[in-house]
């Protein structure tokens, strides 16, 4: 035992859930260098003997990926493979009573909100003037920037302000010495989450500053690309459109989840939106920022859904052609206001009604592709696979969205941008050439 207390621990990270847990890794491990302890995520080498679970509270779904993970580390602690199982993130948030008595063996539980004290845990101290600083378990060339914690939004299905509290910006200074940072590092692209991006800066500049963000980050020498993620439609600022057509490192890319198109589904989600007033909102951002790629997410089951939500779900999606589309069946979730009303839809009704919809958006994806083809676009090399190269280009997120399927005898580097003429097109990917200036 003695020459076990001696060994110096090395601490695995596993993340569940969204980009924005992935940042709060990313932080944690940070904090853990800095106090010189050794710090990896997704170890798949099982030479580590403490791990943290950050886990996701979301939906069903996800709270069922992190309780088989927590218990999966348990039986690693069990069999004498693992000192130490520490769980913190939105589940042990929203949980964290019912899980210390379903599961004692964890060693410790925390919040979203408690940092500072799971490096206790480690005898480390929280280094406030790490500022930004963070271990990228991202390819080094792209990096998520949360430039806001929490959300004062009140959408009937979203559990999301109980894990993660109100609406916090981070000033418009730390985020660039933030992506200043990240340059430092190889980042060329950075991706800006929230989860609600357009609230920016109204707790701490008294008026929605995403438009002032966006042109002080674009100022940031060596950043390429910026992308924006999460953006709510109600009262979204139009001036970041303006932003986004002047300055060339902006992706003409927006992720707008919109949750549902049939009114009386909107005003049951209490998302304070009606559908003429999202049409009349496309429109705009289509105007004002030819070219754009939208992204946006559904919901299909909420209760009280009808065939007729649905269709009318269709026929909005066929109107508008989305470019990008992801689609989440509805969780019942305690707490919401959603929660008092009956669960109606079942199960299996709403992931047939999910794959309707994907099917209509399938159509609209492949006719967008396929007016790709012919057009040289540029390309951000992400990884090489059987042989050959996958990127994107700025109209394409990470893991969500198409790729690019690049087959050449050329060595090309991970995270160099090439530009490449497209050949084929598929229902969500694009295949191309490098073309050689």
């Amino acid at each position: 035992m003695k020459a076990r207390a001696l060994k110096k621990d090395k601490v695995n990270i596993i993340t569940l859930g969204c980009s924005k847990n992935l940042v709060d890794s990313e932080v944690l491990s940070g904090q853990l260098v800095a106090n010189e302890i050794d710090v990896v995520h997704e170890n798949k080498k099982l030479d580590h003997n403490i791990v943290v679970v950050n886990t996701c509270g979301f939906i069903d779904k996800a709270k069922e990926e992190s309780i088989n993970t927590i218990l999966d580390q348990l039986e690693l602690k069990r069999r004498g493979k693992l000192d130490k199982v520490y769980v913190t993130g939105c589940l042990s948030e929203r949980y964290r009573s019912d899980l210390e008595s379903e599961m004692p063996e964890v060693d410790a539980w925390f919040g979203t909100m408690e940092l500072p004290l799971m490096l206790k845990q480690f005898d480390a101290d929280y280094k406030t003037e790490l500022l930004g600083e963070r271990l990228l378990s991202t390819p080094t060339h792209y990096a998520y920037l949360k430039i806001s914690e929490g959300c004062n939004r009140t959408c009937s299905f979203c559990a999301i302000p109980l894990m993660r509290g109100q609406h916090v910006s981070k000033p418009i200074e730390e985020l660039v010495a933030e992506a200043e940072g990240l340059v430092k590092k190889g980042v060329k692209e950075i991706m800006l989450i929230a989860q609600e991006l357009t609230y920016y800066g109204l707790d701490i500049y008294k008026k929605r500053e995403l438009a002032k963000l966006l042109d002080s980050l674009a100022d940031v020498k060596g950043i390429e690309w910026i992308r924006l993620h999460y953006a709510y439609p109600t009262k979204f600022p139009l001036e970041v459109l303006e932003v986004m057509k002047r300055r060339d490192n902006i992706c003409k890319y927006l992720d707008m989840p919109l949750q549902h198109a049939s009114n009386n589904m909107l005003k049951a989600m209490k998302r304070n939106i009606t559908r003429e007033e999202i049409s009349q909102l496309i429109h705009q951002i289509r105007e004002q920022v030819p070219g754009i790629c939208i992204r946006t997410t559904l919901i299909a089951g909420f209760p009280g859904e009808t065939e007729d939500d649905i269709e009318e779900l269709k026929e909005f999606l066929i109107e508008h052609k989305f470019d990008r589309v992801g689609i989440f069946t509805y969780s019942h979730e305690e707490n919401t206001s959603a929660h008092l009303l009956e669960d109606d839809v079942d199960q299996e009704t709403k992931e047939l009604r999910a794959q309707e919809i994907m099917e209509v958006q399938q159509e609209i994806s492949l006719e967008k592709n396929q007016e790709k083809v012919g057009k040289v676009l540029k390309v951000i090399i992400d990884k090489k696979e059987a042989g050959r190269y996958l990127g994107r280009t700025e109209f394409d997120s990470v893991e969500v969205d198409n790729e690019v399927i690049i087959n050449t005898k050329m060595k090309l580097t991970i995270g160099e941008f090439v530009m490449v003429k497209i050949t084929k097109a598929f229902d969500y990917d694009l295949e191309g050439e490098v073309v050689n200036d």
